[in-house]
């Protein structure tokens, strides 16, 4: 079955826009390599997944068995699935903000694909219920005629076993039929467990009815009737039973009447029942959430220290209109005004507030009564020993004490409401004796009861037709009327469960119908229920006859009683039906939806079904019935499970961000219905600081202080709510915090003028103070601050704080420049951090180790830096802080790869922080990161690292395909088939850049397709194996999109690689094109050092081309773009190497010794400048040579020779040669290796 998945935003739901959508396409991308969670999602929804379709949104599961798509189909109905999947794929941030956008993703299914294997599955389960989808006719070998069914008609069908046709059977009269090819439509999955009963048609009515006929009570628990009497409808009258329950309006009497006897009339009064499942009582609600709350959110900043930890520019943001922040001091203004005057007080105020808040205490459910047996002697009529037993019985209406000893069975009857006998038998023969008195003494309603306990204690012990006599007698005693309903339903259940152990099947229906009316009519007789056959013969006769009020009505009783015997299990799924009937009714039938979805998600919780539990809070929460009580239920739900979806072990941690919507909800409500109430100012206040720390934490500070200002100006006076001083300064003073976070100091530094009179919360006050003035710039002030929180510290021996204060100060100096100053505080605070026992400071020490280990770094005291490091990471990885850890590898990444390399250990640190991304979930950077330990083996250069490089690179590329990085794909693919090029697998490389190109070029982006091209060419050209392919990609790939696309940088780029690779594969020809390109390009854009290059570069290509006089033109062009005077050795070096090139060109190749000579006596010039000796001892030596053997000219040539002697000898060179043939070959040599082709 294909589940498809849209993300939809507003009450319209429409569709989201595409950066949404891609962001749930990447998701599913994740889900498709690690499958775990959407697994463990789907076995808690009774189906199995058996692929993922990121790009079509589509998730595919399947279905075994007939409860597993019975169980979906009703998640899918209620809703679930939806909220269940966004609970799986949408982030954390998220659902802070989405609190306006509202998005949501949208689950739908295809119907007739489920309805399919909705019916293959009823069909492999032998037989099915289903209803006639027309009128047809069966044939009946039985009954001798046809066996007709109309549209509608539900009957229990045979598929087809061995030829056969379909098999019928009418559930009205048991016939049964069979037909090749019957019209059908199986019933809903609820329905099918349901098993046939004979029923009549069946209809519904609530209100009052009047009696058609005179009627005579025939027992106590009937009503007589006169024609024409009006009957009060008590519950539901329906028209297959044959009782109801009505009310005489005349006399109030009530009892049992007949259903043939009465007619509906017009008038319509409402059933009112207390449809719940729990207490709803909403003062304990506020109470208890207020205190939760308040135990997973407590803050922190009213009494320790915070540090500074990043630089801030002053007042950046645009903070309030002038007029808002004038009121909001104003307010602050007031409470810390209301705070001194009320602090003496303050406790008497709480505890009376709180004292009239909480709620009476329900009334407990009174003990049950207790009795002694005595002995009983034959021949005795001595009864005093019954008067207290008879006192307590007698009496016909019902009575509390009564309703505890209705339920007891007969072990606690034997063993806490009776003593003093040895035995059950004792027991039943005083009961028995006490029966028979006060059938004498026509005590009635005493035998009745004596009669029920009787039955009880029998049934008991298994003794059915004893206590079925019991029973039935204590239905016949006489009497004038039946006012004990309790009582009656009780002997009514306790019959009809004997009934059917006996099959006795008419008096089993009998009974069951007068027991069906007591139900339906009286809520508190489901308490005397022993089994839950009678309600299910409600369900059975409701589903059969297609009425959904009976049916959502039997439904709420089922499911009340499973929840009264505490067997959630079997409760679930009549609640789940009963929301199902209600959602499509559009209308609420025994229960508040509401709270309908609050009961159900207790019980999944209770089953351990986290994701459901989870999404029918929120359902409840969404419902428009929804109240502050079933809002802050939700809020319960929530947290009690939330952990469970992402795997916490600690429930009190922290309040998880998908609590967000409940207390957005939660503030809505209180807004309305403060109305001066304590408790819900003091909700209020707690519900706003937990949404703010929410927003704070997620870094989404703006929308913190916008609700802090909020509370502060709607919060009452002091005296009027029960929130104490030290709380709301907190406050105060975190909201001063909040202002510095969102670059605004200069606000907080005017709040904390006002919160200088704060007296205990005066060196906290101080050392924000100075993190304000230090982000504002005011060094001088910030650091009288905190040396002010400093002495504050030293005064009071508060270690922590004092830790804080003198980081804060070593910060300060190090951004004054003061490092010396600098290194003595934060060695000292880390001094203070190392001594403390207790938890909960080490974010802090770590953050100071980590900007000490910096310093020591910055000034080369590496080995100093490298141990704060260190230890930072070992108090990260002790306190479980992953994002500690995660700075601290960082930093220990940075060192070992630039500040003191040592590639092991940068590889070793890499790979950790890999492992720490990956438990963040942040699948990007671990990609990344990746991709980074694959570089790091990469210059190792060895097999056995190119195969490790190889081995990340793909864990990258699956990464970067999971999460649509297209252009990160691209690039994964291209560095695989690298490594496969340095590891010699050429039949791979190929398959690999390949796969790179239809990435790029996929994406669509001319840019990024011209850069991808290159980099593929730059494989081969950077090689010494396959160059020409690099070729391939320069000029028949990437050069011609270059051209198109104008990228003139490219172009040069892309020709000056095309001319170096073709100079090494000697196409000296097909070069020139490309130098000449590069030539003209460099000279168009007035680049100097390019346009030389590519002289240079043509020169040695006429070189080889045997072009002399070209040659030699073009490294004289070459020359004369050199920087005069010259600043380095290089530029001086390479006028010797192409001096003495123009010389041999001109000696050797155009034969002209005189020019030649010219040349070197330049590159000589030049190579005495330099201080080149080995340059100097060719150029002597060639000068020599042209000098002796061709210019003839004794004097020089003598001269050089004997300076290549004094060179050669100090260069210990045995001998010179100057014969011409020599130089000759040399000269040959060099120009075929290419030795001053560059």
């Amino acid at each position: 079955l294909p589940v498809q998945l849209e993300l939809v935003r507003g009450p319209e739901r429409l569709p989201a826009d595409d950066q949404l959508k891609e962001m749930l396409r990447g998701k599913l991308r994740v889900l498709q390599v690690d499958s775990t969670k959407v697994n463990a999602l789907f076995m808690e929804l009774s189906a199995h997944v058996i692929s993922i379709n990121s790009e079509e949104k589509v998730i595919y599961v399947r279905f075994k068995t007939f409860e597993e798509i019975w169980k979906f189909t009703t998640y899918y109905t209620t809703g679930f699935l939806g909220q269940c999947m966004e609970s799986l794929l949408l982030d954390q941030t998220f659902w802070l903000s989405s609190l306006e956008d509202d998005v949501a993703i949208e689950v739908s299914i295809q119907e007739e694909t489920l309805n399919l294997i909705y019916k293959r599955i009823l069909m492999q389960e032998g037989s099915l219920f289903a209803s006639c989808s027309a009128n047809q006719m069966f044939d009946s070998s039985i009954s001798g005629g046809d066996l007709y069914l109309e549209q509608g008609d539900i009957a229990q069908f045979e598929p087809p076993f061995m030829g056969s046709g379909w098999t019928v059977l009418c559930l009205a009269d048991g016939a049964r039929g069979t037909a090749p090819k019957p019209a059908l439509e199986p019933v809903i999955p609820f329905h099918q467990e349901l098993k046939a009963l004979m029923f009549t048609l069946l209809c519904s009515a609530r209100g009052t009815c009047v009696a058609t006929e005179e009627y005579d009570a025939e027992g106590p628990d009937e009503l007589s009737m006169e024609l024409g009497d009006r009957i009060i409808i008590v519950g539901l009258l329906v028209s297959c039973f044959d009782w109801f329950t009505g009310r005489k309006e005349a006399t109030g009497e009530v009892g049992l009447v007949k259903t043939s006897l009465v007619k509906p009339s017009t008038d319509i009064c409402e059933w009112k029942e207390d449809g719940t499942f729990f207490s709803l009582q909403e003062d304990r609600v506020i109470e208890e959430t207020t205190a939760l709350l308040k135990k997973r959110s407590q803050e922190d900043t009213g009494h320790n220290y915070k540090l500074g930890k990043r630089g801030c520019s002053a007042d950046v943001q645009q903070v309030e209109a002038e007029t808002q922040q004038t009121e909001l001091k104003m307010n602050i203004q007031r409470l810390l005004d209301q705070g001194k005057d009320s602090a003496p007080d303050l406790t008497v105020t709480m505890k009376r507030s709180l004292e009239d808040s909480v709620p009476s205490t329900e009334a407990e459910d009174p003990s049950p009564p207790r009795f002694t047996v005595h002995p009983i002697v034959e021949g005795n009529n001595n009864t005093e020993s019954f008067i207290p037993l008879f006192s307590f019985l007698e009496g016909q209406l019902y009575k509390a004490e009564f309703g505890v000893l209705y339920g007891l069975n007969s072990e606690l009857l034997t063993s806490s409401t009776f003593s003093g006998h040895s035995d059950e038998d004792q027991l039943i023969a005083f009961l028995a004796v006490a029966r028979e008195t006060a059938r004498k003494k026509r005590l009635f309603w005493s035998q009745t009861r004596l009669c029920f306990l009787l039955g009880k204690l029998c049934a008991g012990r298994s003794k059915f037709s004893q206590a079925r006599v019991y029973f039935e007698e204590a239905l016949s005693v006489p009497r004038e009327g039946f006012r004990d309903l309790k009582l009656l339903a009780s002997i009514y259940s306790n019959l009809a469960a004997i009934y059917l152990l006996q099959k006795n099947t008419d008096n089993f229906f009998a009974v069951t119908q007068r027991l069906v009316a007591l139900i339906l009519g009286i809520p508190d007789c489901l308490q005397s229920l022993e089994d839950n056959s009678a309600l299910k013969y409600i369900l059975k006769k409701a589903v059969l006859s297609h009425n959904r009020r009976a049916e959502a009505r039997a439904c709420y009783l089922l499911a009340k009683h499973h929840w009264t015997h505490a067997d959630g299990a079997q409760a679930v799924p009549y609640l789940e039906r009963l929301l199902v009937l209600c959602a499509e009714a559009q209308r609420t039938w025994s229960i508040s939806l509401s709270h309908g979805y609050l009961s159900l998600g207790k019980l999944y919780s209770q089953l351990c079904l986290p994701h459901l539990s989870v999404s029918s809070a929120r359902r409840a929460s969404l419902q428009p019935s929804a109240q502050l009580s079933d809002c802050l239920h939700s809020m319960g739900l929530v947290l009690d499970n939330v952990h469970k979806l992402n795997g916490i072990t600690e429930q009190d941690v922290s309040v998880p961000p998908q609590v967000a919507p409940f207390l957005h909800q939660a503030l809505s409500f209180t807004k309305f219905q403060g109305g001066g109430k304590n408790q819900h100012h003091t909700l209020f206040h707690q519900l706003t600081v937990c949404l703010c720390q929410l927003f704070y934490k997620h870094r989404m500070v703006g929308h913190a202080i916008h609700h802090m200002h909020r509370l502060i100006n709607n919060s009452p006076p002091l005296q009027q709510v029960p929130i104490s001083v030290p709380e709301r300064n907190s406050a105060l003073i975190w909201l001063a915090w909040l202002h510095i976070d969102d670059q605004q100091p200069g606000v907080a530094v005017s709040f904390m003028l006002k919160y200088m009179c704060l007296t205990e919360h005066e060196g906290v006050v101080l050392n924000m103070r100075g993190v304000a003035l230090r982000c504002m710039g005011d060094l001088q002030r910030a650091a009288e601050s905190y040396q002010a929180a400093v002495d504050i510290c030293q005064e009071y021996e508060d270690l922590p704080n004092w830790a804080v204060a003198q980081a804060n100060l070593g910060l300060l100096c190090l951004k004054a420049g003061a490092r010396g100053l600098a290194q003595r505080h934060l060695t000292e605070a880390v001094q203070l951090f190392s001594e403390l026992d207790s938890d909960g400071h080490e974010a802090n020490f770590i953050t100071v180790l980590l900007k000490l280990g910096q310093l020591y770094v910055t000034q080369q005291q590496v080995h100093y830096g490298k141990g704060c490091y260190e230890w930072a990471l070992l108090l990260a990885i002790n306190a479980n802080l992953l994002d500690c850890q995660l700075t601290a590898t960082r930093d220990l990444c940075c060192l070992y790869g630039s500040e003191s390399p040592d590639q092991a250990q940068c590889i070793i640190y890499n790979q950790h922080q890999v492992q720490l991304l990956r438990r963040t979930g942040d699948r990007a950077q671990e990609g990344d990161a990746l991709e980074a330990v694959s570089q790091l083996y990469l210059t190792l250069g060895t097999e056995r690292a190119y195969r490790a490089a190889l081995d990340y690179t793909k864990s990258s590329l699956g990464i970067f395909i999971d999460l649509g990085c297209r252009e990160k794909e691209a690039y994964g693919w291209l560095q695989a088939g690298k490594i496969y090029h340095l590891l010699g697998q050429t039949e791979l490389v190929d398959l690999y850049v390949q796969v790179a190109q239809d990435v790029a070029l996929s994406i669509g982006d001319t840019g990024f397709i011209l850069k991808l091209l290159e980099a593929a060419g730059d494989i081969f050209f950077n090689s010494c194996q396959d160059r020409d392919k690099a070729i391939t990609f320069y000029r028949d790939r990437a050069l011609p999109i270059a051209v198109k696309s104008g990228s003139v940088h490219t172009r040069l780029r892309l020709c000056n690689k095309l001319t170096e690779v073709m100079l090494s594969l000697q196409l000296y020809g097909d070069a020139v094109e490309f130098a000449q390109t590069a030539l003209d390009i460099s000279i168009t854009q007035g680049e100097c050092l390019n346009e030389r290059v590519a002289y240079h570069r043509l020169a040695s290509l006429y070189h080889r081309l045997e072009q002399y006089e070209l040659a030699e033109h073009h490294y004289l062009k070459t020359l004369t773009l050199c920087p005069a005077p010259l600043q380095f050795d290089e530029e001086t070096l390479y006028y010797v190497r192409v001096y003495q090139t123009l010389g041999d060109i001109i000696f050797y190749d155009l034969k002209d010794p005189f020019d030649a000579a010219g040349y070197y006596h330049l590159a000589l010039a030049a190579a005495m400048d330099l201080g080149n000796k080995r340059s100097q001892l060719q150029l002597c030596t060639r000068l020599a040579t042209i000098y002796h053997n061709f210019l003839i000219d004794r004097d020089l040539s003598l001269f050089f020779y004997q300076k290549a002697r004094g060179f050669a000898a100090e260069l210990n060179v045995r001998r010179i040669n100057i014969s011409p043939d020599q130089l000759h070959r040399s000269i040959s040599q060099d120009k075929a290796t290419g030795k001053f082709s560059n």
